[in-house]
Parts: C-alpha cells; sequence; structure tokens
C-alpha cells in the first residue's frame, strides 16, 4: 500500500522508469504524465504530495508549475525539477523548485535526493491523512442544545461527523473529542464546512498548540501503521525530523516572529 502520491511528468522512458521505480521502493505511488495538458487535469482534480518536472519539457515547465502553485490542494506539495540539457533555459525553472535532480539522473542519485526530501513528503501527506476513526464528539453551539454524535474520520485540519441532527454550513461550533488511549479531550473552535445527508464536516480554526502537536503524533502513528515493514524505520528518522520542524514553525507562527 502506497503511503504517498507523486505527478511525475516526462516524456523519457528510461527517466519515467528509473523515478517510477526508486517512489515506489518509498512507496509512493505515481502518475506518469508526458506532458502539459494531462498534468494539469490531474493538478485541478487530485491531491498529491510531491510533483516531479522533466525540464526537458521546455515552457511546458513554467505552465505545470503555475498550475501546482494555483491548485489550493497542491500548492504545498513538495516539488522537484529533473535538470534540462540547456542550463541557460532551466535556471528559472530551478529556482522554482525544492529539490532538484542533475542530467543524465542515476538511480543512486534519485534515491539519494528522494530520502533527503522524504521527511518533507510524509509530512505534506499527513496534512492531508484521514484516519477512519469512531469515537464520541460533541457539538457545543452558542445558546443551543449540544449535539452529542460520532466521528467518522479525523484529519490534522479537521473531522466528518456522523448525526442526524441539522447544522447549518459555515456555522461556527466547539468540538470536543477524546482520542483512544488519550486522557484528555481535546475542544477545538471549529467552523462546519460541508454538509450531506446523515453527516458534515468540521474544519479546525483553532486548537491548543500542545493539542494540535499531540494530534499530529497520534496520526503519525496510525500513517505508520499503514506502511510496509520495509520502510518504516525510514518513516520514523524522517518523521521524528518533521514534527520537529513542525513544532518550531508552530511556535514561530504563535510568537508572530517573520520567517525571513
Amino acid at each position: 500500500m502506497a503511503i504517498a502520491s507523486a505527478l511525475l511528468v516526462s516524456a523519457e522512458p528510461v527517466t519515467i522508469q528509473q523515478f517510477s521505480l526508486a517512489l515506489r521502493e518509498l512507496s509512493i505511488s505515481p502518475d506518469v504524465c508526458p506532458g502539459e495538458m494531462a498534468a494539469i487535469s490531474l493538478l485541478t482534480h487530485r491531491k498529491f504530495d510531491t510533483v516531479i518536472v522533466d525540464l526537458e519539457l521546455g515552457d511546458q515547465c513554467g505552465l505545470i508549475l503555475d498550475a501546482v502553485g494555483l491548485s489550493p490542494a497542491n500548492r504545498t506539495a513538495v516539488t522537484f525539477a529533473i535538470n534540462g540539457s540547456d542550463a541557460d533555459a532551466s535556471a528559472t525553472y530551478r529556482r522554482r523548485t525544492g529539490f532538484v535532480f542533475g542530467r543524465p539522473p542515476s538511480p543512486q542519485s534519485i534515491r539519494i535526493t528522494l530520502r533527503l526530501a522524504y521527511g518533507l513528503i510524509l509530512r505534506e501527506r499527513r496534512r492531508y491523512f484521514r484516519c477512519p476513526i469512531s469515537t464520541p464528539v460533541t457539538i457545543l453551539r452558542r445558546n443551543m442544545p449540544e449535539v452529542r454524535c460520532l466521528s467518522v474520520n479525523i484529519s490534522e485540519g479537521g473531522m466528518a461527523v456522523s448525526t442526524l441532527v441539522p447544522l447549518n454550513s459555515d456555522e461556527p461550533v466547539q468540538v470536543q473529542f477524546t482520542l483512544p488511549n488519550h486522557r484528555e479531550p481535546f475542544l477545538a473552535e471549529s467552523t462546519i464546512c460541508w454538509l450531506k445527508a446523515g453527516q458534515f464536516g468540521v474544519r479546525f480554526v483553532s486548537l491548543p498548540l500542545e493539542r494540535k502537536s499531540e494530534l499530529q503524533e497520534w496520526l503519525s502513528r496510525k500513517l505508520e501503521e499503514t506502511l510496509p515493514e520495509s520502510i518504516a524505520c525510514q518513516f520514523q528518522k524522517a518523521e521524528d525530523s518533521s514534527l520537529k520542524t513542525s513544532a518550531i514553525e508552530d511556535r514561530i507562527e504563535r510568537l508572530g516572529i517573520p520567517s525571513s
């Protein structure tokens, strides 16, 4: 089972074969596109944790990278460039990506670079990971009776809940729940973001920093359980580093310190 997804945009069969093999070794599932139109279509409709663009595609690269940046789901994806044979023409596009593979890419250099970025890719995956869970949830509304229901799944940014009680979209609420094997309840300032028959979605607006870290760690453990045993150790090392980085960034944001 793949832990993350990648969009690989290249028209070279050897490059596609090399990268697809290296990605699968890290339990990352690649979707391959030969050029701009197919790539932009996928970026519009799908979520990817990482995007790899072959700069041999020339001017198409700019349009593909624009689509990544404009996609609400993919603008935080970890981006890679495979260097083009024309160094001057590729320079602009290289600066718009986080990592660059040399040309011609070798299997060893591909694996080294992917492993360097592995923690970031897993962190991106964790941000959107929805863990199935059925646990009691209490919805608190101002001047209204509380609503008791059950969760369907939970992610770092919110949860899906099952209930027959009618609620209003965009309604501000407080959501109270307890994760398995946790004593302290979570209380999150939230918003109802979608409704459908018997279910609604909650987006966490504000969660105390300590609780946010606990939720991240719990989701990381659940995500790790889906990993093949062969790369579980790599995941743990990468995720430990990712959680430290995340905690630092959260503290910087809380203190209002500019990042650059």
